[in-house]
């Protein structure tokens, strides 16, 4: 029911990986370090530290703006 709400929501295809049950200790899952990486970086935030918001597009304004933030700091770099 997920897969399907996510496809009519925004035509996103959901896919689920799950780490193998028979290795032990650390194991490299696709595209996960992608999602714990960009967590790191919005966890860097003084203002996304916390959940000191009440409603959630607060929440999701600043964290696009933490991550145009992030952007223009990378170009400007690169510049």
């Amino acid at each position: 029911p997920l897969a399907q709400w996510c496809r009519e929501q925004g035509c996103w295809d959901l896919e689920v990986v799950e780490r193998d049950r028979e290795v032990e200790g650390f194991e490299v899952v696709p595209k996960r370090w992608i999602v714990e990486r960009t967590f790191s970086w919005l966890g860097r935030s003084r203002r996304l530290s916390k959940d000191y918001e009440r409603r959630v597009q607060t929440s999701e304004c600043l964290m696009k703006v933490e991550m145009i933030r992030l952007i223009l700091r990378r170009l400007a770099r690169a510049a």
